[in-house]
């Protein structure tokens, strides 16, 4: 077992490479979750949406289970269970009593290592998946992101929808799934969390029993690394009420220092507080945007951020001079002190809330094990929020939102 000093968590590395890492949590609800590293960047260039189709037909039946067994045996105790698939990773989580801690853990190595992925259930969560991404076109606020990353990771696996396409997802077939999976679903390319009231010794002993004699295979992850970045606009024409545009750069991994920097230039700009820039000086002073925000994302190597407005096409020039106004106020000028202290308190309290979720919690400590090999404390990110100064953030903004390396993508609505 590793051992960790002056930290909540617990950590132990089994013999094939899993890693679990564990957090008391002294009330009546647990949560676990199994953190796999491999996403959608991971796919080959034929087979988009494959890790998220994946990610769907993982309850569809293993060797000893049936798709409706697999639902019913966490839900018909009460249970919460649930996947998503990302740009980077696929994850499994759940949220029980802790006396179902071993169904659980249980039940995720069943369906990570024993799927079948049967031919005729393929064959209907595909049209599932076809169904979710014409839904996903129909929200244009949801699609526009898609297609601004597509259009700032260019001839980039992380330009790749989740979901794929239509096309690409019609060509999947189970050959395809069961490679994938026997190259990346690995022990040690896995992360274990948990969150709840378990003795750590318990926790390590039935997770073994389920995870830990499933043998270790040399790591197979090789992932390109972002080389080339060309800023580029570009308008499209949507059969929409509203228009919509996102506009921004590439950004900092997450594992880069400045990373706690860059979310806290975020919230201060766009992020969910009212007070934010954009909702007040856009939104609030003008009233042409019902929408308008800003969103910074950060991968294992490299990261973007960007604003989002949507408006009327009358006032959406308008909107745009606006946004830019805001970035060019934050590369000029020094925030002052009370500014920043409000700024660092409004962010420190925001990140105690999300971590009033033990999902949340459990979550965010998978994948920061999974990805920096480390999980840092709620003392020592706000330590770093603490350490932040003016001078900072205005160099971050200067580099990130430098005009001469935004991108931007319009869609520019035709009316209805």
């Amino acid at each position: 077992m590793t051992s960790k000093k002056e930290t909540p968590f617990q950590y132990h590395t089994f013999p094939n490479g899993l890693r679990l890492i564990h957090k008391t949590q002294a009330n009546n609800i647990a949560h676990l979750a199994l953190m796999i590293n491999a996403g959608a960047r991971d796919e080959y260039e034929n087979q988009h949406g494959l890790a998220h189709t994946i990610e769907h037909m993982l309850f569809k039946g293993t060797y000893k289970r049936k798709a409706y067994h697999i639902i019913s045996r966490l839900e018909n105790v009460g249970c919460d269970l649930n996947a998503f698939t990302t740009k980077e990773e696929t994850c499994l989580h759940a949220t029980f009593l802790p006396t179902y801690y071993d169904r659980t853990a249980e039940l995720f190595a069943d369906v990570c290592f024993n799927s079948v992925f049967p031919a005729h259930e393929l064959a209907k969560e595909k049209e599932v998946i076809l169904d979710e991404i014409h839904a996903y076109r129909d929200n244009p606020s949801e699609e526009i992101v898609d297609e601004f990353e597509n259009q700032l990771f260019k001839n980039h696996q992380l330009g790749h929808h989740i979901l794929g396409t239509t096309e690409s997802v019609q060509l999947i077939r189970r050959e395809n799934l069961l490679q994938f999976v026997s190259k990346y679903y690995q022990p040690e390319q896995m992360v274990i969390s948990s969150v709840g009231r378990i003795p750590f010794a318990k926790l390590i002993k039935l997770i073994g029993k389920h995870f830990g004699g499933i043998p270790s295979v040399p790591p197979a992850l090789s992932r390109n690394q972002v080389v080339h970045y060309q800023p580029s606009t570009v308008v499209i024409k949507k059969e929409n009420f509203l228009s919509h545009a996102f506009t921004g750069n590439l950004a900092y991994a997450f594992s880069d220092a400045r990373k706690i920097s860059m979310v806290m230039l975020n919230n201060i700009l766009g992020g969910p507080g009212l007070n934010s820039r954009l909702n007040l000086n856009i939104r609030e002073k003008y009233g042409i945007a019902y929408s308008i925000d800003s969103q910074y994302t950060a991968y294992s190597d490299t990261g973007w951020f960007g604003v989002y407005i949507g408006t009327d096409d009358e006032t959406l020039e308008k909107a745009l001079k606006l946004v830019h106004k805001e970035l060019s106020a934050l590369r000029n000028n020094t925030m002052g002190t009370l500014q920043l202290a409000r700024a660092k308190q409004q962010l420190i309290v925001q990140l105690a809330i999300s971590n009033e979720s033990g999902l949340h919690e459990a979550l965010g400590m998978a994948r920061s094990l999974l990805v920096q090999e480390q999980v840092e404390t709620t003392e020592q990110i706000n330590a770093q929020i603490i350490d932040i100064s003016a001078r900072q953030l205005q160099e971050i903004a200067n580099e990130v939102f430098d005009p001469s390396q935004l991108s931007t993508l319009i869609f520019q609505s035709g009316g209805k």
